[in-house]
């Protein structure tokens, strides 16, 4: 039985997969490859989520699902298919900047856990905590990086827009995004305030809602 947050879920999911078949569909007709080739990835990467909550031992929760597979269809459907990059200059500030934000929270979930996780030895202080979360989501931005270059030489896309003046300006607002995440994480740890971060982390460990942090 499926619970509201999770009807939401798939019916945005759905919702998503029928516009892109639809864009895979209209650049068969126009034989546009290289917007069908994007489409087809967008479609494969709505089920990420899925796949990475079916496969992952931390349950991952309808609403993080539910902002993943947004994330993907802004930056790939509306920002490459629909050159929302190239119609509003902030597209891609904004999208660089969560995908900053939701990656430092990510690397300061994983290594709060293994910190807290009585199986593995590790007793970490709460500013090296923040400044893996921060070199994680700055690693992982870099890597996309590299995936915008690949894709531009191999496919003759144009991910990287402006060539390296984009990619040192994603660099720079992925850092400041991740710099946030650490940053909030840093004073969570260090003042034990306000329970909203406490409460992501709890649903990310119990499928059920049970909570396992001590």
């Amino acid at each position: 039985m499926l619970n509201n947050r999770q009807r939401v879920y798939m019916i945005c999911a759905n919702l998503f997969r029928l516009l892109l078949l639809g864009a895979i569909i209209g650049n068969v007709l126009t034989k546009n490859w290289l917007n069908l080739f994007t489409s087809i990835l967008t479609l494969a990467l709505t089920y990420l989520p899925t796949f990475l909550r079916d496969k992952n031992y931390i349950y991952i929760p309808p609403v993080f699902q539910l902002i993943t597979l947004v994330f993907i269809f802004a930056s790939l459907y509306l920002g490459e298919l629909n050159e929302y990059y190239l119609k509003f200059w902030w597209w891609d500030i904004m999208l660089h900047a969560l995908s900053g934000v939701i990656l430092g929270f990510i690397g300061f979930v994983l290594i709060y856990i293994l910190n807290k996780d009585t199986k593995v030895n590790l007793a970490l202080s709460p500013l090296f905590i923040a400044i893996f979360s921060f070199t994680f989501a700055v690693s992982v931005g870099g890597l996309w990086e590299i995936f915008e270059f690949t894709m531009d030489s191999i496919f003759g896309l144009n991910m990287q827009k402006s060539g390296l003046v984009d990619t040192m300006w994603d660099l720079i607002v992925d850092s400041l995004g991740a710099l946030f995440s650490s940053t909030m994480g840093y004073i969570y740890l260090k003042r034990r305030g306000a329970s909203y971060l406490r409460n992501l982390v709890r649903s990310l460990l119990s499928r059920d809602g049970i909570n396992k942090e001590e």
